[in-house]
């Protein structure tokens, strides 16, 4: 019988699976969008998020299952070409936050140890890191709880402590009016810039995967989700306030990639920039690490649902095959696209599939004793939300628009062919 999963617990896969590196990759991208008004930004993305976490804390309770979103998504629309075109999109938004979390280690490892001193660096540190965690994965999974229970708790610590020293510094910083109202983007490029950065909050759904062994489920399932997603708003909306208030937007922008290390210099100088730099360091590779392990779990879920060839559920080393095909594609798409794309493609893949998640909720409404309306408000505004952020990024960023619809387009034909070949096979 497996150990039940504490209260406490929970809420600690719910904040580490939201603090991995999402913060650290994505900060500066939301100052450049939002400047100013960055915090609202990082609370419109957690208001969607807390409005999703309704129909997942409905779902959980009703459906508890390993497979977590996959599971939901199948119970809402059966076994389909669709809901195999939404799980196939979930695994590659699994690879597109594993590139995030390596671009963020290669963009802060070479601030600390420089090997070439030019964008080499950048494809070392980050194609080594996922080397490394692949490596452990096929080691031993026991290695990669125990490197993400330590890694909670360092990096909490740490960016706790930069809050208190920041907020200490920001009395008397001449750069604290740029958080005025005058100095923030227009209203739809405040809700983009939320959007594009909504990655840094998808991270809460790994309590869905975790459901079957919660303790006291009816209680503790609710307040998991609730508790750890408000709590990880407060932290950025406050991060992003100290980033800010410490900092002209040139250096910000300067800074872009390691923002929150050179945030840290004004109060504590060069001491204040290598700790956050080795904070990025240990929370993007233990996101790495766990992002791994669940990417490879969704691929097998899905095989096993029949939505993915069955070869996905055959084992490499004692590990499920999805392990080296996301650590392959985790390694083409970090060393191909830039940050920004990354960061778009993945925002557009989680706010899709939490729309649909949304709907499930209201479909279901009855099963999971929901109120309906909560699970109809989220569906539209993730839909609203995607279609801005593409919108948008249409202007700005066109290929981080391409690949992310790209993608999805991709993920729905994958499974049409899976599906015919499959029906064709079956009449032979």
């Amino acid at each position: 019988m497996s150990k039940k999963i504490r209260l406490t617990e929970a809420i600690s896969i719910g904040i580490g699976g939201m603090v991995g590196g999402g913060i650290f990759a994505v900060l500066g991208l939301a100052v450049a969008f939002s400047k100013g008004g960055t915090p609202i930004a990082f609370l419109f993305a957690g208001i969607l998020a807390l409005l999703t976490s309704y129909s997942y804390v409905k779902l959980s309770n009703t459906y508890p299952d390993r497979g977590g979103t996959v599971k939901f998504i199948n119970q809402g629309f059966g076994k389909t070409i669709f809901s195999g075109g939404i799980n196939n999109l979930l695994w590659v938004s699994y690879v597109i936050m594993l590139s995030l979390y390596a671009s963020a280690f290669g963009s802060y490892a070479p601030n600390l140890l420089p090997f070439t001193g030019s964008e080499l660096d950048f494809h070392i540190y980050a194609s080594a890191i996922i080397i490394l965690a692949s490596i452990i994965n096929y080691y031993n999974i026991k290695v990669v709880g125990m490197i993400e229970s330590y890694a909670v708790v360092i990096k909490l610590a740490i960016l706790l402590a930069f809050i208190c020293v920041g907020l200490y510094g920001l009395m008397g910083n001449p750069n604290l009016e740029q958080l005025s109202p005058e100095n923030w983007e227009a209203p739809l490029q405040l809700l983009t810039g939320g959007m594009v950065i909504f990655v840094a909050y998808e991270g809460f759904e790994l309590i869905a995967n975790s459901a079957p062994d919660i303790k006291n489920p009816e209680k503790n399932i609710p307040r998991a989700y609730y508790i750890s997603i408000i709590f990880v708003i407060l932290l950025y909306i406050i991060i992003a306030v100290v980033t800010v208030g410490s900092l002209p937007f040139e250096q910000i922008k300067t800074a872009e990639d390691y923002v929150l290390a050179e945030a840290a210099k004004p109060m504590l100088g060069q001491t204040g920039f290598t700790i956050i730099t080795i904070a990025a360091l240990i929370s993007t590779f233990s996101a790495i690490n766990a992002s791994l392990y669940g990417g490879s779990r969704v691929s097998y879920e899905i095989a096993e649902d029949d939505e993915l060839p069955h070869q996905f559920t055959y084992k490499l080393w004692n590990q499920p095959i999805g392990l080296l095909v996301t650590a392959i594609l985790t390694l083409t798409l970090t060393n191909t696209l830039k940050l920004e794309s990354i960061s778009t493609a993945g925002s557009v893949g989680f706010l899709f599939i939490f729309a649909m998640v949304n709907y499930v909720g209201y479909r279901l409404s009855k099963e999971t004793k929901s109120v309906k309306t909560i699970p109809i408000i989220g569906f539209i505004l993730c839909t609203i939300a995607t279609i801005v952020l593409l919108k948008q990024q249409f202007k700005s960023n066109r290929m981080g628009v391409i690949v992310a619809i790209s993608i999805m387009v991709a993920c729905f034909l994958i499974e049409y062919i899976y599906k015919w070949t499959e029906r064709k096979n079956s009449k032979k």
